[in-house]
């Protein structure tokens, strides 16, 4: 569907290359401070888009503005009909006091039979059926990322939306969970949209990454992002010496604060392959 400050209409479901979701020269004003400014972005059926930034980015702010749980100040967001979103939160409450199942949570508000909760739970690599019946707030970090999977893949998603999904989860379970997420993408043929801080992980699982600090700094294939003079400001130079290099044309610069500088101020920085 297509929503705008303006009013709306819609634009037929997508094809396997098509967008599920986008927003076009989406700002968001709260008081008199900017959050986003100018913003585009989508996410196409079977892509992986990864939106990354620092604290106070405006990451949240764009989830909600695509979820449709914000409306832009200026710009349009466009969904297809019907689309069917899974969402993963970042952080959930688990209270020991109040022992809901694992098998309560993933039912609530929903009636899946056993062979789907099964075949979800396959899909999300718990392959111990028992985990159902264990309390929530006595699962592992890892376990409860893969539950939040299965809760969202438990809606059919057509796109799903993962936030940091490797909260909680220790170093050596973090590739095995982005190559789940690739796995499930292939497997339903959604398009994933998921907001991360791990970038040496992002970098090897992603098709598109979006590095956004309230405007897009950049995006691309990660090669390329992770060489602009944008991604380097905000992550340092030593994450970008670890990844590929890339020719790349960047047509702004910030200032200390990261403000975008006017195009008269800023400078034009080519990059060549290595």
């Amino acid at each position: 569907m297509f929503f705008s400050k303006h009013g709306g209409s819609a634009f037929s479901a997508p094809e396997q290359d098509e967008i599920l979701v986008q927003a076009c020269r989406v700002s968001v004003r709260l008081g008199r401070h900017d959050v986003l400014q100018d913003v585009d972005i989508a996410v196409r059926k079977g892509e992986i888009v990864t939106l990354i930034g620092l604290n106070g980015a405006g990451k949240s702010t764009l989830i909600r503005v695509l979820l449709g749980i914000v409306r832009p100040h200026l710009g349009q967001v466009r969904r297809v009909p019907g689309l069917r979103i899974g969402y993963a939160p970042q952080h959930i409450q688990r209270d020991p006091i109040f022992p809901m199942t694992v098998r309560r949570f993933l039912t609530l508000g929903t009636k899946p039979s056993d062979r789907k909760l099964d075949s979800t739970l396959h899909d999300v690599g718990l392959l111990d059926r028992g985990i159902l019946e264990h309390a929530l707030a006595e699962i592992s970090g890892g376990e409860m990322r893969r539950v939040l999977l299965a809760r969202a893949l438990l809606r059919k998603p057509d796109l799903l939306v993962l936030d940091e999904p490797l909260a909680g989860v220790d170093i050596s379970s973090q590739s095995r969970l982005y190559r789940l997420i690739a796995n499930v993408r292939d497997v339903h043929g959604c398009g994933v949209l998921l907001v991360s801080h791990d970038l040496h992980i992002v970098m090897a699982a992603t098709d598109t990454v979006v590095c956004l600090n309230r405007h897009i700094c950049c995006t691309g294939h990660p090669q390329v992002v992770t060489r602009d003079p944008a991604f380097v400001a905000l992550f340092g130079a030593q994450i970008a010496f670890e990844r590929a290099v890339y020719q790349h044309h960047h047509d702004h610069r910030h200032d200390a604060l990261g403000e975008p500088m006017p195009p008269e101020t800023s400078t034009d920085h080519r990059h060549g392959t290595g």
